[in-house]
């Protein structure tokens, strides 16, 4: 009986285990670079709302840019249209929000 106990108590603690260091599926970053062909930035210049074109695909894809730094580098005209970015990012709430938003020349 002592050994069924310790077993079944041992499969518990694993399974918990198991649950608790798992990742959810939706939090996988994902890595592209693309060609800026349009951006918007909002009202209080605080997002902007980036379609870049992935060079693998061709296909257009919206990114979100929150980054202090990275959207004032959009207001001061260092990241334009037409420039080859390196992004990754997550989908968040159904919105690809960019965790990395850089030039692929440098700056």
């Amino acid at each position: 009986m002592k050994k069924f106990v310790s077993v079944v108590a041992m499969l518990v603690l694993v399974a918990v285990s198991l649950v608790s260091f798992s990742t959810p599926a939706s939090a996988e970053e994902i890595k592209m670079v693309g060609v800026i062909t349009k951006f918007e930035v909002s009202a209080d210049k605080k997002v902007v709302t980036a379609t870049l074109k992935d060079t693998k695909s061709a296909a257009l894809i919206v990114i979100t840019v929150t980054d202090d730094m990275t959207v004032e580098k959009f207001g001061d005209k260092r990241i334009v249209v037409g420039d080859e970015v390196r992004v990754k990012y997550n989908v968040t709430d159904g919105k690809n929000v960019a965790r990395l938003f850089k030039k692929t020349a440098g700056c």
